[in-house]
């Protein structure tokens, strides 16, 4: 149950980052009602509207002052078509197939049509379709064509959006992957794979390399000291068989006498999570077994890419509830990922699928990796639905959260009318639950709106925008 707050949060209040200490941890805790000052309380008979106007311009929150964050997500290959746009149009449209476990969130999400990357396409380019759907998925740009150390693409818009909230958070930005993490080498027809496993770019030719090991994304949110001390703590934990929690539970208890009874609820459940997360990682570490045994499994990322993908999305809602961070990216797999599906009786790699020349068995095998993919997204949703703000909206709420994919139809490596979701509200700046049919309009267009509800107004030009996205 989301219970609302009357009372508008500054964003003074947020700076002041509250956190469980203890030896070899410190981490951060959700925002409660019962401990801002007496003068965030006595904003309580404050309308959203009056909160708006005190927070207007500011950088990075909502109109209650609450934090906005900001997430990409990443899936490979693209869509079957068919399956995967709604019929209707506007607030009156269904879901289809591939989208319908987003049923419960349908009122908080926007599908979008019409959105080009067209410096994704071949031009004079040639092959190379799927590093260039990766690399231009977030910049924008057209990426050099090679292969060699001189990469070229240009900064994506997390960085953007970084540049100017990061100092808000503990972390500017946090780039996850379900995938290997590739920095050289020639991944598609003489581009580097550097385009086809960074989302994340902070310059054009410097990648942010994303981490796809659970474990050290756990330890960097919630380890004390610096990567190489909070490595040896993790295991000093797991070898006396002790929780993170452990080290911290005097700082809790001495926090939780301080909080009204529905805080010291919200405690409860934010520790519990917090927990059963360590244990998946834990049980990972120990008993974690490759699929392929010619492949082995680092130590925290599990052999199950269902629990790879799930957990991943388990530590971006951590760190929004913590504020950590307001800027996330999170690439599921590789464009051109060949990945096979076992746990949906799909043996043959995605990519090789997606050649399927309108063939109906490969075309429908694809069309359930499709599904699959957005079940894993819905699930996260639901829990971002569930989780409760500083302001008593939910983080879904309080967030903006594209979910796409640089090419549109696999077969022909299109990459027009991209498959895209926005999920979220963006603090009630979005309007939600709709399905768009833009006429052609570049990618870029949407990520000046996003920027300008970051407090990023003075963003004029990015990629190849041609103006804001007014229909969002």
């Amino acid at each position: 149950m989301i219970h609302h707050s009357k009372h508008s949060v500054t964003p003074t209040e947020l700076s002041r980052r509250r956190f469980l200490r203890g030896v070899g941890a410190a981490f951060a805790v959700p925002a409660f009602a019962s401990l801002l000052s007496d003068r965030a309380i006595a904003g309580a008979a404050s309308t959203v509207a009056g909160a708006g106007a005190s927070a207007a311009g500011q950088l990075g929150v909502t109109a209650t002052g609450a934090p906005l964050r900001t997430a990409f997500i990443y899936f490979p290959n693209g869509a079957i078509q068919d399956p995967w746009w709604p019929t209707g149009g506007g607030k009156d449209f269904t879901l289809s197939p591939t989208l319908k476990s987003l049923e419960n969130v349908k009122d908080q999400i926007q599908i979008l049509g019409g959105l080009d990357q067209v410096n994704a396409t071949a031009g004079q380019d040639g092959g190379g379709d799927h590093a260039r759907a990766g690399g231009t998925f977030l910049t924008g740009v057209r990426v050099k064509k090679t292969a060699g150390a001189d990469i070229h693409a240009g900064i994506s818009i997390d960085q953007v959006i970084a540049q100017k909230v990061g100092h808000l958070t503990r972390f500017p930005s946090l780039e996850l992957t379900c995938d290997a993490t590739r920095k050289s080498g020639n991944c598609d027809s003489g581009y580097s794979c550097a385009y086809q496993h960074n989302m994340s770019w902070r310059s054009p030719t410097t990648p942010n390399a994303p981490e796809a090991n659970p474990r050290l994304v756990f330890e960097r949110l919630f380890g004390a000291g610096p990567a190489g001390q909070r490595g040896q703590a993790y295991q000093q934990r797991l070898g006396e068989q002790r929780s993170i929690l452990d080290f911290v539970m005097d700082d809790a208890d001495s926090m939780n006498r301080k909080l009204d009874t529905h805080d010291r609820h919200k405690l409860d459940e934010y520790l519990t999570g917090v927990r059963e997360i360590e244990k998946r990682i834990e049980a990972s570490d120990r008993f974690g077994l490759p699929a392929d045994p010619s492949m082995p499994t680092p130590p925290g990322i599990p052999a199950s890419f269902r629990d790879h993908v799930q957990i991943m999305f388990d530590m971006m809602l951590l760190a929004f509830q913590t504020d950590s961070t307001r800027v996330a990216s999170l690439l599921l797999a590789g464009d051109g990922s060949n990945r096979a599906f076992p746990e949906i009786k799909i043996p043959e790699g995605h990519h090789f699928l997606t050649h399927h020349q309108r063939k109906p068995d490969l075309m429908a095998k694809v069309a359930e990796i499709d599904k699959w993919y957005v079940q894993q997204l819905a699930a996260f949703l639901e829990k971002l639905d569930k989780t409760q703000d500083v302001d008593g909206k939910s983080l879904l709420h309080n967030s903006m959260i594209i979910y796409g994919s640089g090419i549109a139809d696999g077969n022909r490596h299109s990459h027009t009318s991209l498959p895209i979701v926005l999920a979220g509200r963006g603090g009630g700046t979005l309007d939600a639950g709709r399905f768009v049919t833009n006429k052609s309009a570049p990618m870029c267009n949407l990520y000046l709106s996003l920027a300008d509800r970051m407090g990023y107004k003075d963003l004029q030009r990015f990629g190849d925008s041609t103006g804001r996205l007014a229909t969002v």
